[in-house]
């Protein structure tokens, strides 16, 4: 019996859209956690490991900024803004740099 509704197996292109925009803003969520656990370790590390060297912290800090550029590529200013000035603080905080 037709009732005027599509039937299950054809898709409303307005829901699929929907679908590829929660799906995208899911991916993006994803991507966003994992680079604040990701920052937050590489802070943790920096701060507390006693054998870490300054030249060690320095390749931990900028793998961590090749790797959040990986996870968004246009958005460098961002990390500059956000990241960058806190592990440039912490840092100065554990080496005494100046």
């Amino acid at each position: 019996m037709n009732t005027g509704e599509p039937a299950k197996h054809e898709k409303n292109p307005l829901l699929a859209l929907n679908e590829t925009q929660a799906q995208d803003s899911a991916d993006e969520a994803r991507r966003i956690r994992r680079l604040q656990i990701m920052m937050s370790m590489v802070s943790s590390v920096i701060s507390q490991d006693p054998s870490l060297t300054v030249e060690e912290a320095s390749e931990l800090a900028a793998g961590a900024k090749r790797a959040a550029l990986a996870m968004f590529p246009d958005k460098e200013l961002a990390y500059d803004l956000l990241y960058k000035p806190r592990l440039q603080r912490l840092m100065t905080e554990r080496f005494r740099l100046q």
